[in-house]
């Protein structure tokens, strides 16, 4: 089960479709899927997670806490929604663009994608991409 909380002024227009696509991410990396929390959130309320548990004093887009078991996929995925915003303005993308590459990160890291090295955030960021393009929503 795909959740999404606010802990900020924003929301989703089309929750379903969000978490469609999510679901249907999970399915074609073979996994299960358990229970996924989004919690969009502003700079300051990440960056004080970001301290506390990761004692890491920078802003960041997203945090994901993993719970995964096995082949089922489940965690907390925390995402300032001001770094998005931020990040899509740098990397000259739109703001939903931007927001479906970090919701797909948060799964793909739970899926054993790595990010640290550049051949693995090479590898992650050509498979946001796929994922991104694997979005629709019914007109």
């Amino acid at each position: 089960m795909i959740n999404f909380n606010y802990e900020t002024e924003f929301s989703l227009d089309n929750e379903q479709a969000f978490t469609d696509w999510l679901s249907a991410v999970i399915v074609s990396e073979e996994k299960n899927e358990g229970e996924i929390n989004y919690i969009f959130c502003d700079d300051e309320y990440l960056h004080k997670i970001n301290v506390e548990y990761l004692n890491h004093d920078t802003l960041t887009d997203i945090i994901s806490f993993d719970y995964t078991v096995g082949n089922e996929i489940s965690g907390d995925i925390f995402v300032s929604v001001e770094r998005v915003e931020d990040n899509a303005k740098d990397f000259n993308v739109s703001f939903e663009e931007e927001l479906k590459r970090v919701l797909a990160h948060g799964i793909l890291h739970y899926c054993g994608y790595k990010d640290k090295s550049d051949a693995d955030a090479e590898l992650m960021r050509s498979k946001e991409d796929e994922k991104i393009a694997m979005f629709h929503v019914e007109q």
